[in-house]
């Protein structure tokens, strides 16, 4: 398993791409993003044109584990881009409310961090070469609201535990990945 981190418009997804690029075999694209508006659609839209035509694409975010080892079988390389948005639409999903000052954040991270353990064992032992993508967002300041802080708490936890499965990590910065393991 590859995992490859950096903050937001860093090139992580276009390092993680020619990284499957390299591989020989079937590519199955996994995107975990929801079109929410018209921003995200055209993000959305620029990774479709920058992907080859010949890799297959599964849009989900529920249940990845479970797809990622089916998966398996038939592809030869599964990227996986990206864990950031995974767990904002997990966060959505597993709420349970709206509101935000009630949320349980201790139930909603042990959740989350069970089934992002699964992913990451699943594809630590996959046979086919597992490439995720994930954001780093904990190096700058300490968020002002709740929701946030405890977004970064969890994809803090989510990125330690993948990159101590992970046989590779890269960090890309301004488009330059550094290998920091493996």
């Amino acid at each position: 398993m590859i995992l490859v981190t950096g903050g937001d418009r860093s090139g992580k997804s276009a390092f993680a791409e020619n990284l499957a690029k390299k591989t020989e075999g079937k590519v199955l694209y996994i995107a975990t993003a929801k079109i929410m508006d018209k921003e995200m659609e055209n993000r959305i839209q620029k990774h479709k044109q920058r992907r080859p035509q010949q890799w297959d694409t599964l849009e989900s975010y529920i249940h990845l584990g479970e797809k990622i080892k089916n998966a398996q079988k038939k592809y030869h390389c599964i990227l996986l881009d990206c864990i950031t948005m995974l767990l904002t639409n997990l966060i959505f999903e597993y709420s349970k409310t709206d509101d935000i000052e009630n949320m349980d954040f201790i139930e909603l991270e042990n959740k989350i961090v069970k089934e992002l353990e699964e992913i990451a064992e699943v594809c630590s032992i996959s046979k086919s070469e597992v490439i995720i993508v994930t954001g780093e967002i904990g190096l700058g300041i300490v968020p002002m609201d709740k929701l946030s802080r405890h977004f970064r708490d969890i994809i803090g936890s989510v990125n330690q535990i993948l990159a101590q499965k992970a046989n590779e990590v890269y960090f890309v910065v301004s488009g330059i990945a550094m290998k920091i393991k493996g």
